[in-house]
């Protein structure tokens, strides 16, 4: 109570303090400090007791310093606020997160690139300051809107713009470095790496991706593609405006809306006409139909869809999703933390398994559209899905596929929606959680799908016999 008078808190705040239920914010510790006639630094320590040494480590960890807050409107602070009121249960629960993540084995990068997706799908896959951005340096280069930009003219910009160094040559004669499609040194002149073994298309994008990288003044980059290592999401961000500018510089948004419109209007499902469009605009499948995920929602209003892109090594078992996004309320696949078995049933799998004969060079497609019935969730999406062989290690096979669900406004937008030519597949998640019996695709049992019924079978005997 003497406290109380001296230091002008009152009693019942102390008394919270001394029960450890309140912790004081520094202007009431310079309070209390001179109400006990004491140094500030007697009431404070760098030091945290054994209990709290997961705080502290979260708190110094390369999550917590490079994780985007602000993206969401927070600041680091705000969390941190959420835990000092009682330090032992938020350093409880980050260890909690800690255990799962190790369990799962899930990096900094993969936190990153999810928050990444989170805003991606905030902002609908669309962002009007790049694709203005895009437009504007095409027309500052006299690009008409229809006009396909090859990989030289690309090129030539780099060189006459910003001094590049274009060196096609050295990757291809490392050993460790020859999967690498383009590595970036800077430096006056910059110089850039391009794999020789590239497609046309592939150099295009790495070109426009670079010019992206410039144009937009992005300091913070990765420098090699793939990247080897993801070290601050600044890094993840510039990687996805350079590659965001890139494929809106490829593929102007107003051509593709027109080109879009003529294609969904057609009363045919038509896998040459796809192919000729993308041809057109001398992209990869991954470029061209990672761009209809920004531009059909954005224009045509089908904001529930998802983006996949499998990768698997020839004559073997094993498929990896290596990039994914979902803005839909439907489960995908997803890139981690899953040690199950993808149901084999999905189009771009079906490709990779059954179609590699047709896919014996790089430059060849195989292109499908499919009506996908989601099992579980009883939701269908129209899928477009391709595949290819990749440039840099041949022995692997690629496949991408996007997809929008299907509803009143896709059922008006895409006319060819429901060609007979367009195949109606079921699909689940996993093998594992699966209750098909007569799938000839499953590769392995509905282990976790036959956990649940059984679990669900001792709460319901359970209950019974409580309310009996």
């Amino acid at each position: 109570k003497a406290l109380a008078e001296r230091s002008g808190l009152s009693v019942s705040y102390l008394s919270e303090i001394e029960k450890g239920k309140k912790y004081p914010k520094p202007e009431r510790l310079v309070e209390l400090a001179a109400a006990l006639e004491v140094p500030f630094d007697e009431l404070v320590s760098l030091h945290v007791d054994e209990e709290l040494t997961t705080l502290k480590a979260a708190f110094n960890s390369p999550l917590w310093r490079s994780f985007p807050f602000s993206l969401f409107g927070l600041e680091s602070a705000n969390l941190l606020a959420l835990v000092a009121g009682d330090p032992q249960r938020g350093s409880a629960l980050l260890r909690a997160v800690g255990e799962v993540g190790r369990s799962y084995d899930i990096h900094v990068e993969h936190f990153l690139l999810s928050a990444l997706r989170a805003y991606q799908h905030l902002h609908g896959n669309f962002f009007d300051e790049l694709e203005e951005a895009a437009v504007g340096f095409r027309e500052s280069q006299g690009w008409l809107s229809g006009e396909r930009i090859d990989a030289e003219r690309l090129a030539a910009v780099l060189r006459r713009t910003w001094g590049y160094r274009l060196d096609d040559r050295k990757l291809a004669s490392s050993p460790d470095l020859q999967g690498l499609r383009s590595v970036y040194v800077p430096g006056s002149p910059p110089t850039l790496f391009v794999n020789p073994r590239l497609m046309e298309s592939q150099r295009a994008f790495v070109f426009a991706r670079e010019i992206g990288y410039c144009s937009l003044e992005l300091e913070t980059r990765a420098l090699s593609s793939p990247w080897l290592e993801v070290e601050s999401f600044d890094q993840v961000s510039s990687n996805f405006e350079s590659s965001y500018f890139a494929g809106a510089l490829l593929m102007d948004r107003h051509r593709l809306t027109g080109d879009l419109e003529r294609l969904f209007a057609a009363e045919r499902w038509s896998a040459e006409t796809l192919l000729e469009m993308m041809n057109a605009y001398g992209v990869t499948p991954e470029t061209f139909l990672h761009r209809l995920t920004q531009i059909v929602p954005h224009v045509f209003g089908l904001g529930e869809l998802f983006f996949l892109r499998f990768s698997a090594n020839q004559g073997e078992e094993g498929f990896r999703l290596t990039k994914w996004l979902n803005t839909s309320e439907v489960a995908v696949p997803r890139g981690f933390g899953l040690s199950e078995h993808f149901c084999r049933r999905w189009p771009a799998l079906q490709m990779l398994i059954k179609r590699q004969a047709e896919l014996s060079e790089p430059a060849q497609r195989v292109v499908g559209a499919y009506r996908v019935h989601f099992l579980d969730d009883d939701v269908e999406c129209f899928e477009i899905s391709m595949a290819r062989r990749m440039a840099l290690q041949q022995e692997t096979l690629s496949a991408v596929a996007v997809g929008f669900k299907v509803d009143a406004a896709l059922r008006r937008t895409i006319r060819f929606w429901d060609d007979p030519a367009v195949r109606r597949v079921e699909v689940n998640l996993t093998c594992e959680r699966c209750r098909l019996v007569d799938c000839e695709e499953r590769v392995a049992s509905a282990s976790i799908l036959e956990r649940d019924i059984a679990q669900d079978r001792k709460a319901r005997a359970l209950s019974r016999l409580v309310s009996s």
